[in-house]
């Protein structure tokens, strides 16, 4: 069993920046794809940015250029670097953590607020 907690969410004002981590437990961490997903009020969940255990990431169109997310098995941590955040980009950001048919953990959430 894996348990992911985020952490790193808040209230900035927009272009301003924010770091989100997510600490894992367990052994298996280096056989997970990590993702950052998040849900705004009224929408559905979406994914943000990814990191799959083989090294490659991927992320959504709306995030290219000014997300970064990165991985450290060794500390079993994955971190989303956000940059010139916009008010859309306000939602509750979960952790992921899956390798797939086997297991989907998510973490509890945290809250970014993007607004002046």
């Amino acid at each position: 069993q894996v348990q992911l907690v985020e952490s790193g969410g808040g209230l900035v004002q927009p272009g301003g920046s924010l770091r989100l981590s997510c600490a894992a437990s367990g052994s298996i961490f280096r056989r997970l794809d990590m993702g950052w997903y998040r849900q705004a009020p009224g929408k559905e969940r979406e994914l943000v940015a990814a990191a799959t255990s083989g090294g490659s990431t991927n992320y959504a169109d709306s995030v290219k250029g000014r997300f970064t997310i990165s991985r450290e098995n060794a500390k079993k941590a994955v971190a989303l670097q956000m940059n010139n955040l916009k008010p859309e980009d306000t939602a509750v950001y979960y952790c992921n953590g899956r390798v797939a048919g086997l297991y989907d953990f998510w973490g509890q959430g945290t809250q970014v607020t993007v607004s002046s």
